[in-house]
C-alpha cells in the first residue's frame, strides 16, 4: 500500500495548486492523516471531493494508530496546512512510520514554498539550508542570525528560515540592525497569491528603502557578503 504525501495550496484555489495528474490520485482516496482537519477539508473540497465521505484525522494524534488505512489495504494521503508535508510540518514522523513498517511512501508534485522562494531570489541555488523558526526572544534572533551569516559566509550557501507572519516585520528588524550591508537579503511573501511579492536587495539597501513586510505568510532568504 503507499502512503500520498500531498502539497496543499499556499493560498488561492486548490485546483491551482497541483497539476491533474496529482489531483487524479487524490480524488481516488478515502482516507487521510493531516496537520489540520478543517483546511484539509476546504483544501479537498476545493478538488471536488465530497469530504463526509472521507476518513479525515489529524496527525498530532497517536501516529501509530494512523497508518491503520495501510495495514487494512487501503492506500492514504499525508496533507500538510500549506506547501509541502514533512517539510517543516510535523508529518516527518508518520513517514518514517510508513518506510519502518514497509509501504511504500510516494511524494506528489505540488507547490513548496522553500523552493518556490530560492527558485526566485537569485541567490546561491547550489548550497542552501533551510532553517526553519529563529527564536522569538530579540537578543537571541539576533544572535542566531549572526550565526547564520557567518556560516553563509563560510559555506556560500543560502541560509533560509520563516517566522509567524505577525512577527516579520520584528525580524527585518533584526536583520538589519544585525547583517553587514554586502550581504544579500530576499523576502518572499503571499507566494502564489495576486499579492504576491519577492524582493532581492542588499542589507544597505534595505536600510535605505525598508518598507514593513506585514503579516504575510513570508520566507527570508540570506547570502552573506554577496557583492
Amino acid at each position: 500500500m503507499i502512503l500520498y504525501a500531498i502539497p496543499a495550496a499556499l493560498g488561492g484555489p486548490a485546483a491551482d495548486a497541483l497539476p491533474e495528474s496529482s489531483i487524479r490520485i487524490v480524488r481516488k482516496l478515502r482516507d487521510f492523516a493531516v496537520e489540520n482537519a478543517k483546511s484539509a477539508r476546504a483544501f479537498l473540497g476545493g478538488l471536488g471531493i465530497a469530504v463526509r465521505e472521507l476518513n479525515i484525522v489529524e496527525i498530532h494524534q497517536e501516529t501509530k494508530a494512523l497508518l491503520a488505512p495501510l495495514r487494512e489495504g487501503r492506500p492514504m494521503g499525508l496533507l500538510s496546512e500549506a506547501g509541502c508535508p514533512a517539510i517543516a510540518d510535523p508529518g516527518a514522523a508518520l513517514v518514517e512510520m510508513a518506510h519502518r513498517e514497509g509501504f511504500r511512501v510516494v511524494p506528489l508534485i505540488g507547490p513548496s514554498a522553500i523552493v518556490l522562494a530560492l527558485m526566485a531570489s537569485g541567490l546561491e541555488g547550489q548550497r542552501f539550508a533551510f532553517c526553519g523558526y529563529l527564536p522569538r526572544e530579540e537578543a537571541s534572533r539576533k544572535k542566531e542570525i549572526q550565526k547564520l551569516e557567518r556560516r553563509s559566509r563560510q559555506e556560500k550557501e543560502t541560509e533560509i528560515f520563516i517566522e509567524t507572519p505577525y512577527r516579520n516585520d520584528a525580524m527585518l528588524e533584526s536583520l538589519l540592525s544585525t547583517c553587514s550591508s554586502s550581504s544579500l537579503l530576499c523576502i518572499a511573501a503571499d507566494l502564489t497569491l495576486p499579492t504576491e511579492s519577492i524582493t532581492t536587495k542588499s542589507i544597505q539597501q534595505w536600510r535605505r528603502a525598508s518598507t514593513p513586510v506585514g503579516r504575510r505568510p513570508a520566507m527570508f532568504l540570506l547570502l552573506a557578503d554577496a557583492r
